[in-house]
């Protein structure tokens, strides 16, 4: 099993402002970092705190680079049918997948159990069924309505033209 690093060891909150300093100096000054650390009472190298820079900048980089994937499939597909969920879904799926091929490359498990990763993978799956379920049950019923509105127009005397129209709207075909 791989040795902890001892960034990972601090304390929540001084991990946390190390976060937040890594955000603001543009992940540099690694030495400078690590000298406030001392001052903290944590002996931790500029390297040690490059190595965890570096891997809280990547994680930090897909993180961004996720929310503008799901805000660009939300412009594209609109939500109507749960286009984000779906998204989300797939992204944690995606990420869980890379965190367990992370974790068994290097034999280390930490704070996740291969069990927790299990249940979650679980819990996405069941997840993406349900939603899947409910897009279906919202087509089915946008479906019911679009027949009742084409039954409605047409009885009111508006043209085969403007009924198809109204019915395209409702089904989000237009």
């Amino acid at each position: 099993m791989a040795v902890r690093s001892k960034v990972q060891m601090l304390p929540e909150e001084v991990r946390d402002e190390l976060n937040r300093r890594l955000i603001e100096g543009g992940f540099s000054d690694y030495q400078g970092l690590a000298d406030w650390l001392t001052e903290q009472g944590f002996e931790i190298s500029p390297s040690s705190v490059h190595r965890y820079g570096s891997d809280f900048q990547r994680r930090l980089n897909a993180l961004e680079l996720a929310t503008e994937q799901t805000k660009v499939i939300v412009d594209r597909l609109g939500d109507d049918a749960g286009a984000m969920g779906e998204a989300v879904t797939a992204l944690v799926q995606q990420s869980a997948y890379e965190v367990l091929l992370k974790m068994l490359e290097e034999a280390d498990f930490g704070k996740v159990s291969l069990t927790s990763l299990g249940t979650m993978v679980a819990k996405l799956g069941s997840a993406s069924v349900q939603q899947k379920k409910w897009a279906a049950e919202v087509r089915e019923r946008a479906r019911v309505a679009a027949d009742e509105v084409d039954d409605i127009t047409r009885a009111a005397g508006l043209s085969d033209e403007v009924a198809a129209q109204i019915r395209a709207k409702i089904l989000g075909v237009v």
